[in-house]
Formats: structure tokens, sequence, C-alpha cells
């Protein structure tokens, strides 16, 4: 619900609805609609991060890597990608408290993608005087921008995995290894 009619337009009616009990069984799991948004975007959250940290702990280049990220955060839009556009699109109305919460989770994942990137530079794989932390904004950005387009483009995801990340390995890449 929150991914189809955002977190203003889906009602706790709506909600007990999709779910198949009453509105009121809703308020024995959630005490507040802004709960239960933050139980969906935590779930995307965590998911985001687990996967980017079995990556970081798996054995590769730092290119190896890279791809693997771009690849393990875009899987989700295969399994769940109402938890991925409630979490991108919807944080934004959840209380200080519960998104400084989400907000951890993210930064943890930024520092992945920016541990790989810094790899990459230290062992020459990727270009000397690249800030790690812009590149690293830089493609959590892209990637965070499928969702919005992916089903109007009606493409398929592997290919959009592929090219997306040829498209940010290539633009990290060391001159000489062009």
């Amino acid at each position: 619900m929150f991914a189809s009619k955002g977190f203003h337009g889906a009602t706790t009616q709506d909600i007990a609805d999709v779910l198949g009990i009453r509105q009121a069984s809703l308020y024995y799991y959630f005490s507040s609609k802004e709960e239960a948004l933050e139980a969906v975007c935590l779930m995307g959250a965590e998911g985001f991060y687990e996967q980017a940290k079995e990556v970081m702990s798996g054995d590769g280049d730092a290119r190896s890597k890279v791809a693997a990220l771009v690849a393990s955060h875009l899987a989700p839009l295969a399994t769940k990608p109402d938890y991925i556009k409630a979490f991108l699109h919807q944080r934004q109305f959840l209380p200080g408290a519960s998104r400084r919460k989400i907000g951890r989770w993210s930064r943890g994942l930024e520092r992945l993608f920016e541990r790989a990137i810094s790899g990459g530079i230290a062992t020459g794989e990727f270009r000397a005087g690249l800030d790690a932390r812009v590149a690293t904004l830089g493609i959590l950005g892209m990637l965070n921008g499928v969702p919005a387009w992916i089903g109007k483009e009606g493409r398929d995801l592997s290919s959009i995995v592929e090219q997306i990340s040829d498209l940010a390995i290539g633009c990290l890449e060391a001159k000489d290894r062009l």
C-alpha cells in the first residue's frame, strides 16, 4: 500500500484489507501507521545492508566486488519491489527517530560501497585521485533511480544489472585499464 498509494494515501483500512485482517487488529501489530512504515523500510534497508556485507566478506578484486554490490542492490527488485519503492520514496514521512534508525542502515551500506571503491583505488584497479565518497553516492543514486523506471521500460532485470555494473565500473577504472 505504501508503494502504490504513498504514506499519506494509504489508510490503515487499506493495509488491513491487504493483510486480510480487521483494521482494529492491525493495531495489535503496529501502534501507528508510522510504525508500520518503519517496519517496511527496515525490511528494505536491512536487506540491502546484509547483502552488501555478504559481498564484502567474500573473495575477489574490487571490480568484482563492485559488480556484485550492484547486482545485490538491484536483486530485490525481482522479489520485493514494493518494499524497495516504499523505502526509497516514503521513508521521508517517518518521524525523526525512525528516520535516524533507517539512516544508520543506509550509511552502513554506503560505507561498504565506499570500502570496495577505496580498495580498488588502493590497488590501482580504479583511478588514482578518485573521490570514493562521491563515486559511492553517484553509483547509489544511479541504482536507486532504477525502481522508478524499470517497470515502465519493460526491460529484463539481469540485462539492467549487467549494463549498470559495466557503466559504474567503467567510470571507476584506471585510465590505463580502459
